[in-house]
């Protein structure tokens, strides 16, 4: 098993890439995926200076005064909108866990300026199609997240080829199930830790995500993303320039019949010397399928299914709210 999360380079996935250099990387990807569930990605082809032009932003609005960002506050505890301050997420709860909640606010979006028709506005549409809240106060924020989310669909859509390829189906298995995705961007902060904590207080819980797979700009400051490997230990996400780390969601694993790993990972509390200067902002994009896909097992070994067909939504749904809050 792996010790240290690989870095693999997906320039072979951009335009002009060779079918022989797609399938090398595929065979890494599927290693990757099989034994620790998370890599990095260079090679990616998203402009750098969209990351740091949100960045720039995301730290304008976090500094805003608490009453101003509560003025675009989540209306509901199971939507993914908006502001969401400190002590109403507690991700662990997914999963069972009993902790405090995660010391970090959190301001997200999900696809914006959707078609008026019935896919995105009918009953099954909520809340991936929930409207997204802007604030008045930073202007510069919406262009920002929507160019960088822009830039993640590149992304997601690659990693879909690179998956499929991993998995010997057809290459557009996954990007024809992202045609009509709900995938949500979040902006997580997390303020450098002042006074006492409470005890098993983490910045973000122990937990695994839900969707498809997800895609982070990772930070280099003290109390940051670790990973659970399969032997138990805990080691830190790399913060490499220009790169992006990549873990498999709840709903992957389910999907290849437990052949990948959607692996638990947590943010840390920094050391007591280190706390001035931890100060920390991630930027996650979580993909999430068309609500209506069905999951069905696939592992390619012909394995008997461990999980009957399932709705993207009816999967998704129930699992978010159970640690999104304490309810309406």
């Amino acid at each position: 098993m792996p010790s240290e999360i690989p870095v693999i380079d997906l320039t072979p996935f951009q335009s002009g890439g060779s079918a022989a250099g797609r399938l090398a990387v595929a065979g890494e990807i599927a290693t990757a995926c099989e034994t620790l569930g998370f890599l990095v990605v260079s090679g990616h082809g998203v402009p750098i200076l969209d990351s740091k032009a949100l960045y720039a932003e995301a730290h304008k609005f976090f500094d805003r005064p608490l009453d101003e960002k509560l003025s675009v506050r989540r209306p509901r505890n199971d939507q993914n909108r908006g502001y969401i301050p400190y002590g109403e997420e507690t991700l662990a709860k997914m999963h069972g866990g009993v902790t405090p909640p995660d010391y970090k606010e959190v301001f997200a979006i999900g696809p914006d300026d959707v078609p008026d028709e019935p896919f995105y506005t009918g009953p099954l549409s909520y809340p991936d199609f929930a409207a997204n809240l802007w604030p008045d106060a930073s202007p510069g924020l919406r262009p920002a997240m929507l160019a960088y989310y822009n830039g993640m669909i590149h992304l997601a859509r690659m990693l879909g080829h690179a998956y499929a390829l991993a998995l010997g189906l057809d290459e557009d298995f996954f990007v024809e199930r992202l045609t009509r995705h709900s995938s949500q961007l979040r902006l997580l902060h997390y303020p450098a830790p002042t006074g006492e904590l409470q005890a098993g207080q983490l910045r973000c819980g122990v937990h695994t995500d839900l969707g498809l797979t997800t895609i982070l700009r990772n930070e280099d400051v003290p109390g940051g993303l670790e990973v659970r490997t399969p032997e138990g230990d805990w080691i830190t996400a790399p913060a490499i320039p220009d790169t992006y780390v990549v873990n498999l969601g709840d709903l992957m694993m389910r999907w290849t019949n437990d052949r990948w790993r959607s692996t638990p990972h947590r943010v840390a509390v920094p050391e007591a010397e280190a706390r001035n200067r931890s100060d920390r902002l991630s930027i996650g994009f979580f993909v999430a399928p068309n609500y209506d896909v069905e999951v069905t097992c696939i592992d390619g070994t012909g394995a008997a299914a461990k999980y009957p067909p399932i709705s993207v939504r009816d999967y998704r749904v129930d699992r978010f709210a159970a640690g999104a809050g304490l309810g309406e």
